[in-house]
């Protein structure tokens, strides 16, 4: 019974620190597409050679981070939704405010 109880614990807390380095990716993300916003507002002015070859590489690098950070962060709404509906079921919330106020618990 106490390998259960750990294994379940184990899981608990794997799924803890798999959501917390989700979040972390996603923030890290959100900054690098930032940064590389910057980047190419602030050289905007280059528009020669090299300059404007590797602006055009981030430029494209850029959309694919944003398509990437889209589905990440929409893959994590659908999970934190399938959450809720689950502690929902779990819970026996009927109407709708106890099932919105679930969403935050």
């Amino acid at each position: 019974m106490n390998t259960e109880r750990n294994h379940a614990g184990s899981n608990g807390s794997s799924a803890e620190a798999g959501t917390a380095s989700q979040y972390r990716v996603i923030g890290d993300l959100r900054a690098v597409i930032e940064n590389a916003e910057d980047l190419l507002k602030n050289t905007d002015h280059y528009n020669h050679g090299l300059y404007h070859t590797a602006r055009n590489k981030l430029a494209e690098a850029l959309l694919v981070a944003t398509e990437e950070l889209e589905r990440c962060e929409e893959a994590q709404l659908a999970r934190m939704l399938a959450a809720t509906s689950e502690a929902n079921r779990l819970h026996g919330d009927r109407d709708g405010e106890a099932r919105v106020l679930r969403a935050f618990h």
